[in-house]
Parts: C-alpha cells; sequence; structure tokens
C-alpha cells in the first residue's frame, strides 16, 4: 500500500511537472510574441509621427535649403531667435505690437504670441488681445548693419466665438 501511495505521488508530481513546464514555456513564447508585435507597433507609429513632423515643418526655414543658401552669411541657429526676439520686443509698444494692423479694441493690445520663420523673407505670426485672435504675415528684411526691418504682408482678425 506505501508502495503504490508513494508510486500514484510520484505520477501526480511528475505530471504537475510536465503541466508547469508546458504551461510557462508557452507562456514565455506568448509574451515574447507580444512584446515584439508591440514593438513593432510602436516603430511603426513613431515612424509616422515623424513623418508627420517633417511634413509639418517642411515650411520652415530650418528645412528650406534654398533660403539657407540665400543667408549663407548668416547662422540660422543666431538668426532665427534674433528675429523672434525683435519681433517679441515690439510686444512692449503700449500700443500694441505695431506688426499688428489692429489698435487697441476695448482697451486691450494685441501682441505676437507665436512666430514661424518660413524661408528667408517671409515670417506667420500669431497675434491675441486675449479676446480675440488673428495670424499675420510679415515680411522680413537683413540691412547690412544686421538690424532688421519688418512690413507687413496681410493680416487677419478671427472673429469672436
Amino acid at each position: 500500500m506505501k508502495k503504490s501511495l508513494f508510486l500514484y505521488l510520484f505520477i501526480v508530481t511528475f505530471l504537475m511537472t510536465i503541466f508547469t513546464y508546458m504551461y510557462y514555456s508557452k507562456k514565455v513564447k506568448f509574451e515574447t510574441e507580444r512584446f515584439e508585435n508591440l514593438k513593432t507597433k510602436m516603430n511603426d507609429t513613431i515612424q509616422a509621427l515623424n513623418n508627420k513632423l517633417f511634413d509639418a515643418n517642411y515650411f520652415t526655414l530650418r528645412n528650406n535649403d534654398q533660403a539657407q543658401n540665400y543667408l549663407e552669411d548668416y547662422s540660422i541657429e543666431k538668426l532665427i531667435p534674433k528675429i523672434e526676439a525683435n519681433l517679441m520686443e515690439l510686444n512692449d509698444n503700449p500700443e500694441g505690437n505695431p506688426m499688428v494692423e489692429f489698435g487697441k479694441i476695448d482697451d486691450k493690445k494685441f501682441i505676437i504670441n507665436k512666430i514661424e520663420v518660413l524661408n528667408h523673407r517671409w515670417i506667420i505670426a500669431d497675434f491675441s488681445n486675449g479676446d480675440l485672435w488673428g495670424e499675420v504675415l510679415l515680411q522680413y528684411f537683413i540691412e547690412e548693419d544686421e538690424s532688421l526691418n519688418f512690413k507687413i504682408i496681410q493680416s487677419t482678425l478671427y472673429p469672436k466665438q
């Protein structure tokens, strides 16, 4: 009786060991495949986002080789912050930024919030007075003394919603 009990215990233990081994080996294989699928999806998503970012930055001075060649005497990495700083300094005017065609409305001045240098000649900027928003297309010129001059090409003010 004792021998048969040990035999049954041995057989049950052996079977449980086999089932446990099979379960964990398949679990590891399943987790590995799941991880690889997730990794592939993530790489595809990252690539798609990189493509969208490249498309979104297509019209910028940093990605425009012809405009950079035109400005070969200037460092693009120094010129862009200089342009942005000059435009932002104009926000200190008590009547509002002069590059925005609209004067004060309800005693609120318009200031430029965001700037994008499109190429060697144009800038697009977003402006607001807190209630109303708009955009302005500017032309800029670099003088021989490296000062900047701006000219308004066109601006638009969106209706209040």
